[in-house]
């Protein structure tokens, strides 16, 4: 009676996730058709669906398919990234708090942003292919120092340590950064401006093919390794004694987790929090088994990303508020409320 009762409970949870990815699959589709019909020049559902057709005039096909639909793509690119990156790391530091953002991975990235922008220009084919490169080398360090300077012999790594050895080596960065402003160009310093704000700048289809490689590569892996992650959620004593090489696939997640944060916010911006949100939104709705969540946490991402670049590009036109200033002003009390109650 007791095993049946399990199973059924298992089978209802199981249909319970579906329901959800596939709500928040729908609840995309329709951010990403009104976000199509959004902007300064107004565009019906009509005129969309002519020129997605090739009915429409020289015009409509400019703004639909030069300037909306590469930014909207990579908005629903980064913000699975993102998010993904953030539940990766909560799942493999057992910490609440874990954000690529917050712990300075994504400093790491903006860093070598920085200097890119710094001796390169940002329009030319072959720097546009570089700069996910050069980000992921910046956060893939980030990561490298946080893991170090956080693990201890014995004890693996504890939140607070990790937490805390993040929020320094950000604002370590940060400074670094603020010291680089210093000796860039007014029309170099505008673009840096821009990006820490969390302007998706990258909105051409360039952006997209350098960013789409990464994406497609390391998001199925990431999936792949749900069931380690939840070994990896009871411990390290009960992970090795299943028999899961810790210490390896730790490596593998966290190198996982900086190359997805670094790619994204090569052409994202700074935006934060979304690591943040995305999965703690996703545990509420599917749980905290990974098969469900990491999917849940890529599709919850995307749709507060989207839908935050939507709204700034509406709310003071014709004006734009970066992305990454509306997601924050989300996910600054959120951080706040889950600090009070950890522990």
């Amino acid at each position: 009676m007791g095993s049946s009762t399990m199973v059924g409970a298992e089978r209802k949870k199981k249909t319970k996730g579906i329901v959800v990815l596939i709500v928040l699959g729908l609840l995309i589709i329709t951010a990403f058709i009104i976000s199509m019909n959004t902007g300064f020049t107004k565009l019906s559902p009509l005129e969309v669906l002519r020129t997605l057709f090739g009915s429409g005039t020289p015009k409509q096909e400019l703004i639909l398919f030069e300037f909306r639909l590469p930014r909207i793509v990579i908005a629903v690119l980064i913000g699975a990234g993102l998010a993904l990156s953030g539940c990766i790391l909560q799942g493999v530091s057992r910490n609440a708090l874990a954000d690529p953002g917050i712990l300075g991975i994504n400093a790491g990235a903006g860093l070598m942003v920085m200097l890119f922008v710094s001796f390169f220009p940002t329009t030319t084919a072959a720097p546009i292919f570089l700069l996910p490169i050069l980000a992921l080398i910046g956060a893939s360090f980030a990561a490298f120092l946080i893991y170090i300077l956080s693990y201890k012999k014995g004890e693996g790594i504890l939140p607070t340590r990790m937490l805390l050895t993040g929020i320094g080596i950000a604002a370590g960065i940060s400074s670094a950064m603020i010291v680089l402003t210093l000796r860039l160009s007014p029309e170099k310093y505008q673009f840096v401006a821009t990006w820490l704000a969390g302007s998706i700048w990258g909105s051409n289809w360039k952006f997209v093919w350098a960013l789409l490689p990464f994406i497609l590569v390391l998001v199925p892996l990431v999936l792949a390794k749900a069931r380690v992650l939840n070994v990896l959620n009871l411990g390290d004593q009960t992970a090795s004694g299943l028999g899961a090489p810790v210490e390896c696939e730790r490596m593998i997640l966290l190198a996982a987790a900086a190359v997805l944060a670094g790619a994204c916010v090569s052409v994202s911006g700074g935006i934060g929090f979304v690591g943040l949100i995305g999965p703690h939104l996703a545990r509420r709705l599917v749980g905290p088994k990974h098969q469900f969540l990491l999917p849940a946490s890529a599709l919850v991402g995307s749709l507060l990303v989207l839908v935050a670049d939507t709204l700034g590009r509406v709310i003071l036109q014709p004006s734009e508020i970066p992305a990454g200033i509306l997601v924050a002003i989300l996910g600054a009390p959120y951080f706040l409320y889950l600090l009070s109650r950890t522990k």
